[in-house]
């Protein structure tokens, strides 16, 4: 399926690895320019360079931002003041007790998961009104849903994403632009490679073990019992960046194999 991308520059936060840098890969195929952004820029031109690799002709830009400032989110916007699509898949996340969650995790969490999105959107968002095209995408959570009680913080921040999205779309009734906004369920990044890993270190498991087990305690709803793959979630949201996705507006897209059990 053509997704009609070709000549859309798409901006993408928090992508030199992970679920941004699948999505990345995913628009480049359909001819996209894409800008790839992260905190360390030996990470960003190592995934330029796997971009590359996986696709021939692939138009890249980088450019390092750390999102907790706001000096650098507006040097990002004063280098590419014009962008077709925002994707704002930017994020932290850390298990800790409620009661050991201190207020500046809480402001930290905010600020990097839902503040850098908020500032951004604030930006294009006018512009692609003005333009009568665009697509926003907030990468939220399944645990935006269902609040996992291991890191309730993080969880909120999945919330509040759901709705600034749900919110913004409102305001663009009668164009052609859409905010949605995606929900992974567990997945398998970098970063919940590295926390498995660690699990499975400290229990003296493979990782085939902590994995399952994972799935036993933590998300028994799921229904594929298993991590979803970056590519799963690329894949719904280069679909969601296409004009063929022109009827879904303000919608909460989930991929999250099956966690979720509510039919809204």
């Amino acid at each position: 399926m053509d997704l009609h991308l070709k000549k859309k520059r798409i901006l993408i936060t928090g992508s030199s690895a992970g679920i941004g840098l699948a999505i990345a890969k995913e628009v480049a195929r359909e001819g996209a320019e894409v800008i790839i952004t992260g905190r360390e820029e030996k990470r960003l031109a190592k995934a330029k360079q796997a971009i590359e690799k996986d696709v021939s002709g692939a138009k890249v830009n980088l450019i390092s931002v750390d999102f907790a400032k706001n000096e650098e989110v507006d040097t990002l916007i004063e280098t590419y003041p014009e962008v077709d699509i925002l994707i704002n898949n930017v994020g932290i996340f850390e298990p800790k007790p409620f009661e050991n969650i201190p207020d500046e995790d809480w402001f930290r969490f905010f600020e990097v998961n839902v503040m850098s999105g908020v500032r951004l959107s604030r930006y294009y968002f006018p512009k692609m009104l003005e333009k009568d095209w665009g697509r926003i995408i907030f990468i939220s959570s399944e645990s935006g849903v269902q609040i996992p009680d291991e890191m309730i913080h993080y969880g909120m921040t999945k919330s509040a994403q759901l709705a600034i999205a749900r919110g913004m779309a409102e305001l663009t009734k009668g164009t052609n632009v859409t905010v949605n906004a995606v929900l992974p369920g567990p997945t398998w990044s970098e970063g919940v490679e590295t926390f498995v890993g660690k699990i499975a270190d400290e229990e003296g498991k493979n990782v085939e073990e902590v994995e399952k087990d994972f799935f036993k305690e933590a998300r028994p709803t799921s229904l594929i019992q298993r991590f979803i793959e970056v590519e799963e979630v690329a894949a719904i949201t280069a679909y969601l960046c296409s004009p063929r996705s022109s009827a879904t507006n303000g919608a909460p897209i989930r991929v999250d194999g099956g966690v979720v059990k509510s039919l809204a």
